[in-house]
């Protein structure tokens, strides 16, 4: 099962993240529905917590770099992508989870200032976990990020940035919000929280039902 892919400890992000660059039951099932609620997801209690005030219906999906789950459901999650329908947009929150993550929660952040998040972001799970290049701290992904076109300098320079921190420390206060332990995990609309799924294909499917059913709401 995939329950909680990548379980990981939550990192601390007080005082020395400022310094880092260093993965219940429900209520009942209605029978028309083909998830059930506290098995396949879960309801996040409380009103509804988005990333973003965008008023489409927003799909997150919470992940690492430094998470070979996270590696393993890129493709599927490239697809899903491309295929919510129109008024859904698709969204990524990295989890700086350890301090083995922060890096690559900077280094995303980074890469999203710079414009780059479409162009790298399934070629750097390719080259760390099926090349196998070193990356894991800020400068190993400093390297590629150069070698992908983007000033070295400039990309340290925005990921070590106090506005990266305190962007890390927003994002980790949110996901905890939504009770996500683990990596992948998809968030829709603030509301719902992926669960016990059993493959890839079934966590695309469940998205692509929750956001039309947010969707068929609004």
């Amino acid at each position: 099962m995939l329950k909680h892919l990548s379980r990981v400890r939550l990192f601390a992000l007080v005082g020395g993240l400022l310094l880092a660059t260093a993965c219940s039951a429900g209520s009942g099932r209605d029978p028309s529905a083909p998830y059930t609620d506290g098995v396949e997801y879960a309801t996040i209690p409380g009103p509804a917590q988005r990333y973003s005030p965008e008023g489409k219906v927003e799909v997150v999906e919470v992940f690492s770099y430094g998470c070979i789950h996270c590696d393993h459901f890129a493709p599927y999650a490239e697809k899903l992508r491309q295929a919510l329908p129109k008024g859904v947009v698709f969204k990524l929150v990295p989890a700086p989870f350890s301090a083995e993550w922060l890096p690559f929660a900077r280094a995303f952040y980074a890469a999203k200032k710079l414009g780059v998040v479409d162009k790298t972001h399934l070629e750097l799970f390719k080259e760390k976990f099926d090349q196998h290049y070193p990356m894991n701290t800020l400068d190993e992904l400093a390297d590629f990020y150069a070698r992908e076109g983007v000033n070295r300098e400039e990309f340290l320079r925005i990921a070590t940035s106090d506005a990266v921190t305190q962007q890390m420390k927003s994002d980790l206060a949110l996901i905890q919000k939504w009770g996500v332990t683990g990596t992948p995990t998809i968030v829709v609309d603030g509301k719902y929280r992926s669960a016990d799924v059993h493959n890839f294909d079934q966590l695309s499917a469940l998205t692509q039902w929750l956001a039309k059913r947010e969707l068929a709401a609004k």
